[in-house]
């Protein structure tokens, strides 16, 4: 798409209708758009959407249906088959590109295309069996994290290697699922923040404040802003972001996860073609969310003030967490969302609470 900026009343396609198409429906609708999603089954984002189209990501008639009602598509995950979303594209334009899709579904393939392009990350080797993860462990002195490369999310797909006891590595590939595999050197961090970033169709770019973000069980638990990382390193995220962003052609928001070394050296940890979990808090402590930057980006408008008003702690609500809304609900610096899924299991995210406090008290 070029040109004029989508006309309200326009429809945006969304492939995926977890919890993060159902908040990019909420914030086209504050924009005068209208939202399909495409989504198998039950989902978060019907309740907020004009239409669901139930199939899955690669029906042929559903996608074709999706580019004769939309003007636009997206997707709230990376996850989707990149030859669907390249056929898509050949009749509704489809942002972000596809080709950051294919960067971000394969960790090899990401981390290689990030060296490439300047930017650090942990040492990775690919392991393909027993032999090889036992090499590639050696070669890190017992440490490191064994990867799928494929498919994983939220701690799936992974398993720790601490160095703290002899390593058993016979039978793991086939543990892992007999699937290529990815060992990443382990890494003695001070922390991980993130950072989201947003490039229009014109080009333009915008960051977010980077967060400082706390995992348990690979889990995102809270993500604080600010960070408290120094000017140095945050315009170290930024510039990685720059390049990636411009790299991939890409034109709407990305996550980028970084771990930060003791040493203050910055390395890349994965990147997401979408709107991100780490980027919650936007909708409570900015005037533009993520979520609303990636409807601009995508629509043609011009990108959002990314600027805060508040300093602010997002918390997810993990499993029946979510249970405790109504106690919440009672503290008066506390933002609430529920992502209207109607069950809760361990593990999943059925919402969040971004706390606020007045600008620059942390």
């Amino acid at each position: 798409m070029s040109g004029p900026a989508l006309p309200p009343n326009s429809t945006i396609g969304i492939i995926g209708g977890g919890q993060l198409g159902r908040m990019l429906a909420m914030a086209a609708a504050r924009l005068g758009y209208e939202c399909v999603v495409l989504e198998k089954g039950g989902c978060p984002t019907r309740d907020v959407c004009v239409e669901q189209i139930d199939a899955a990501y690669d029906d042929p008639a559903a996608l074709a249906k999706l580019a004769e009602r939309a003007s636009v598509v997206t997707y709230e995950f990376e996850n989707v088959p990149v030859g669907a979303m390249e056929e898509l594209a050949r009749h509704v334009p489809v942002y972000p590109p596809a080709k950051a899709l294919s960067f971000s579904q394969d960790r090899l393939v990401e981390k290689r295309f990030i060296n490439e392009h300047g930017i650090a990350t942990a040492p990775f080797v690919p392991a393909d069996s027993d032999e090889e993860i036992a090499d590639a462990l050696a070669r890190f002195g017992g440490r490191g994290v064994l990867k799928t490369r494929r498919m994983g999310y939220d701690g799936k797909g992974q398993r720790v290697f601490d160095g703290k006891t002899e390593a058993k590595v016979d039978g793991v590939f086939s543990a892992m699922g007999t699937v290529p595999l990815i060992l990443e050197g382990f890494i003695d961090f001070s922390c991980e923040i993130s950072i989201i970033a947003a490039r229009s169709l014109d080009g333009s770019v915008a960051f977010y404040d980077p967060a400082r973000n706390e995992h348990s069980d690979g889990i995102l638990r809270r993500s604080t802003v600010p960070s408290q990382i120094s000017d140095t390193v945050s315009a170290q995220a930024r510039e990685a972001a720059r390049r990636i962003l411009n790299a991939l052609d890409y034109v709407g928001v990305l996550g980028i996860e970084f771990f930060v070394t003791k040493d203050q050296e910055l390395l890349v940890n994965e990147i997401a073609p979408r709107v991100h979990n780490s980027g919650h808090w936007t909708e409570a402590a900015c005037a533009v969310s993520q979520f609303e930057q990636h409807i601009r980006a995508i629509c043609g408008l011009p990108l959002g003030a990314t600027s805060r008003h508040s300093d602010c702690v997002m918390e997810n609500l993990i499993g029946d967490e979510i249970d405790d809304l109504p106690q919440l609900a009672q503290k008066p610096n506390a933002v609430l969302h529920h992502y209207g899924k109607r069950q809760a299991r361990p593990g999943r995210k059925m919402g969040h609470v971004t706390y606020l406090k007045p600008l620059g008290s942390s």
